[in-house]
Order: structure tokens, then sequence, then C-alpha cells
């Protein structure tokens, strides 16, 4: 079994979010999904297998520890594995709780891909995740930009997003792997989204993502995904498209585009480029 190591979300040829991809007739047992995932090492590695009908996978997403039923970086990459693998195009893809898309084109520095989220949601985050949130940030409350309110959004996923005022506050962005695992999970978040507005179509954002045993993304579509929505709920000044630069406090820059209707809860489209992170097949 061959896994590919492709990087979603780069920024002129550098940086991006690298995600393991592995395509293949059927799925591993799912022990062995989790080693193939662990040893990986990346946030997180998806597996896909043909579904039916032509240009239609069925889809799973494994990180180092766990299972998870969404992962936007992955998504695109897989896009750009498929159009290497049965061209450009469009792929219907069935994941554990929904069913996207994702579509590949083919450019001169490699690949694009565009995904289609699952349907979004968001509602104000409880008090008492914002209180251990900000506890295990070294956050204070007057740090929190109001102009966003602390949510708990969806996109395929759960995530929690704190907008913070001062830029140098999200730089500076620290906490504790196990304390930040335990508090993931009891509220069943998958990441926590920390973001600094720069514009109202700009933002700059570092994701936490000790639910599955990483430190940091350096670039998450799924948030992305769920925090476009989150932005049409509150009546954001939105345009209807918006971009995320990811990664950087890590120096691996990504560039995130999210587009969207003004329907509540509709699907967003989130693209960005690829890069492949080795000339040759790695054997798992």
């Amino acid at each position: 079994m061959t896994v590919q190591r492709i990087a979603a979300f780069s920024d002129a040829g550098e940086g991006g979010n690298p995600a393991g991809i592995v395509i293949s007739d059927q799925f591993p047992s799912e022990s062995e999904m989790r080693r193939i995932a662990a040893e990986v090492g990346y946030s997180e590695t998806a597996f896909a297998i043909p579904n039916g009908a032509a240009g239609s996978w069925r889809v799973r997403y494994f990180s180092p520890e766990s299972e998870v039923p969404f992962c936007g970086h992955a998504t695109i990459a897989l896009g750009a594995a498929l159009a290497e693998h049965a061209g450009g195009g469009r792929f219907a893809l069935q994941l554990n709780t929904a069913d996207i898309s994702v579509e590949a084109t083919i450019t001169a520095d490699g690949y694009t891909a565009a995904l289609q989220s699952p349907p979004t949601r968001s509602a104000a985050a409880p008090g008492d995740l914002v209180h251990h949130a900000l506890v295990l940030f070294g956050l204070a409350r007057d740090q929190l930009d109001p102009a966003m309110p602390p949510a708990k959004i969806h996109g395929g996923a759960d995530h929690l997003v704190l907008a913070l005022t001062d830029r140098t506050d999200l730089s500076a962005m620290s906490y504790d792997l196990d304390a930040g695992r335990a508090l993931m999970r009891e509220h069943g978040l998958v990441t926590i989204m920390l973001v600094h507005i720069r514009s109202n179509t700009d933002f700059d954002v570092r994701n936490a993502f000790a639910s599955g045993g990483v430190l940091e993304d350096p670039a998450t579509g799924a948030a992305a995904a769920a925090f476009a929505g989150y932005l049409r709920d509150l009546g954001w000044p939105h345009q209807n498209r918006i971009r995320i630069i990811q990664g950087e406090d890590m120096g691996a820059k990504s560039v995130i585009e999210a587009e969207f209707s003004d329907e509540p809860g509709s699907s967003i489209r989130i693209s960005g480029a690829t890069r492949n992170m080795a000339a040759d097949l790695a054997t798992a």
C-alpha cells in the first residue's frame, strides 16, 4: 500500500498543510488505518476507495490518534491525488456522515482543488467552554475582540472560534497539549480556532488540534468552512468571499479561499493550491 504526501493550501509553491493520501481498492482494517496515520505523522491521512459509479469515492480520515468526520486540507490534497490518478475533474465523496465533492484543476505549478463543504451551523459558545479555553491559552476575556463573539461552529466537524483583538496575542499562542486534548474531547471539538481580523474579508488564524494529538494545524479547511458559515450567520460584511492566512507563525504559510452564498447553512466552497511533498510514493 502506498501513501502520497501532498500539502494543501500552499502559497507560491511553499508552505501548506501536508496530508497523507491512500487510494486503494478496499479499506485496510480500522486498526491498520490508525497505524498508517500515526506512522505518516501528519495531522490527517485520507483513505479513499471506489464507491460504485465512476468518479465516486468513499473516504475516511484519520489523525495520528483518532478518526475524524471531515478534514478540509486532506480533501484538497485528495482532489489533487485523484486528478493524478484519474484526470482532473469533479469527484463525489461519501464521508461517514455527509456527502461532499471535490474538483481539481491542473495548473502550470501542479494542481489546485476546491471542495464543497457539508452544511454549516453556529451558536454562541457556552460560557464554561469559553472560560476553560481562555484558561488553556492563558488569555483574559478583555483580549477577545467584541466584534466577533466566541462561537461553536460547524462545517462537517465542531470547532470553537475565539477572536483576538491584538495580532501579537495570536503570535504568542501556547497551551498544554494534554490539557487541550482533554478540553476538546470533553466538548466534542476537533479544533480551537484563534482568529485576528485583518479586514472584513481577510483573517489571520491559528488552529489548535490537540484532539488529534497535534499541537497546531498549519491549514484547516474544515474550520475555514465552519468559520465562513459563522460569518454568514453573524451578518458579517463578508462580500461572499473570505481569505484565511494560517500557518505563518509556524513558518508554513497557507492560504485558504472560501466562497459562499447568503443562504443560511448552505455549503461553502473551499479552495487552494497543492504541492507534492515527494517525487516518489512512500510505501506504508
